[in-house]
This record gives structure tokens, C-alpha cells and sequence, in this order.
């Protein structure tokens, strides 16, 4: 194989390392804030279940103000039952009486739902502090997760840097500045892989004399559509065959 080509292809694997490893180190604060979005949620569960309950025990308590004031006001009529002097206010006072203990049963209930409503929205908070807890942890968890990975990706960043302008170095300089040529303008694609007679970028057929000078691997030769520098992988062991019929095995 060709020296330069050789190098050129470590280099575009090099390449497209660094490539993955960027975009994932770019992706790696919208994936915190996702996490940061999920812990929020929970949070935001626990505050509106506490805030129902607390809004509940409120409710509550208006309810047994209401109460209290009737069970007033039935103690002073069944005082005032004693002092009456006649049928005609002996039977106004017990309707009064009657009115006030059905607004006390009517209290009461109330009352009694609210204490079971206040029990569910406990147990509610409890589900979702639990919620929040776990998913505190499992933040905290794919937080020191990314970092370590960050870390990761560039630390090999760095070495991939090191060992890509040792390769360059020694690269020719016309086959070097081919190759940061097209990879400017090919998004950093420069070199593909040649199979089957096809480019396999832009799967455009190469005609089949380039083809077989391709298989060679002595030469840089660029695909006629894309224009990337073309290689053939010696690792395919399976049979390559060009238009005319030619075959050559890896």
C-alpha cells in the first residue's frame, strides 16, 4: 500500500474519532439539563401535593370555625330552653335547636372528609418525596456520569490530537494538503472506502479501470462525483469484482 495512503486512512479514522467524541462532549449540557428537567418535575410534584394538602388543612379549618360557632349557638339555645315560659317558644326554641345539632352533623361530615382527603394528599406527598429521592440520586448518578465521561472524551481528544500531527508529520506535503482540502469542503470526510465498484459515500459507480487501480492501493485517486480520496479495505475477505469481470480477493 502507498505510505501516504496508509497514514491518510489512520488519520481519517483519527479524524472521525475526534469528530464523535466532540459531538458528544457538545451534546453532554443538553443531556444535564435533561436531567436537571427531571429532577424539577419531581420536585414540582412534591410542592403541589404539599400545597394541596396545605390548601386541604385550610379548608379544614374554616370548616371547624364554622363549627365551633354552631355548637355555640346550640349550647346557648338549649340553655335558653330552660328559661322558656311557654309552648309557643318552647317549640321555636327546640326547631332552633334542631336547625343548629343538623348544622353541627352537617360540619361534622365535612370534617370527616377533609381528615380522609388530608390522609390520601399525605400519602400522595410520601410518593412523591420517595419520587424525587430516587430520581435524586439517579440525577446525581448520570450527572457524575457525564462529567467522567467529558473527562473521558477529552483526555482522548488530546492524545488523539498528539498522535494525528505525529502521522501528519509524516505525510507528504501535496497528499496532506489533498486530504485538508476535501475535508474542509466534505465536512471532514475526506477518504471512503471503495466496494463493489461503488463509492461507498455517495454510491455513485466508478468506472471500472479506476476501480481496479483503486483495489491496488498505490495510488490517491478520488471518486469522479464526490471527489473524496478513495481506498480499498485489504480487510474485506470476501471477493471484490469490477464491471469487466475481474475479481480480486482480499
Amino acid at each position: 500500500m502507498l505510505p501516504d495512503l496508509k497514514r491518510l486512512i489512520r488519520l481519517q479514522h483519527l479524524d472521525n474519532d475526534a469528530v464523535k467524541a466532540r459531538r458528544t462532549i457538545e451534546e453532554i449540557p443538553a443531556r444535564m439539563t435533561t436531567l436537571g428537567t427531571r429532577l424539577d418535575a419531581a420536585r414540582t410534584k412534591v410542592e403541589e401535593a404539599t400545597r394541596r394538602l396545605d390548601d386541604q388543612k385550610e379548608e379544614r379549618q374554616a370548616v371547624e370555625k364554622k363549627l365551633a360557632e354552631v355548637q355555640s349557638r346550640l349550647s346557648r339555645f338549649k340553655e335558653q330552653l330552660m328559661t322558656v315560659k311557654t309552648n309557643k317558644e318552647y317549640t321555636a326554641m327546640q326547631h332552633e335547636i334542631a336547625t343548629a345539632e343538623a348544622e353541627v352533623a352537617k360540619f361534622e361530615d365535612r370534617i370527616l372528609e377533609h381528615m380522609l382527603t388530608a390522609d390520601l394528599l399525605a400519602g400522595a406527598i410520601d410518593e412523591a418525596t420517595a419520587t424525587e429521592d430516587s430520581e435524586r440520586t439517579e440525577v446525581e448518578d448520570g450527572r457524575r456520569g457525564l462529567e467522567g465521561q467529558r473527562a473521558e472524551l477529552e483526555q482522548k481528544l488530546a492524545g488523539t490530537s498528539t498522535e494525528r500531527a505525529k502521522i501528519a508529520e509524516n505525510i507528504s506535503v501535496e497528499a496532506l494538503r489533498l486530504y485538508e482540502s476535501i475535508a474542509r469542503q466534505r465536512q471532514g470526510l475526506a477518504l471512503v472506502k471503495a466496494k463493489d465498484g461503488l463509492c461507498t459515500v455517495c454510491n455513485v459507480r466508478l468506472r471500472p479501470q479506476i476501480f481496479n487501480q483503486v483495489l491496488l492501493n498505490t495510488e490517491l485517486l478520488r471518486c469522479g462525483s464526490c471527489m473524496r480520496i478513495l481506498y480499498h479495505d485489504p480487510d474485506d475477505v470476501f471477493a471484490t469484482t469490477s464491471e469487466d469481470g475481474s475479481a480480486s480477493r482480499a
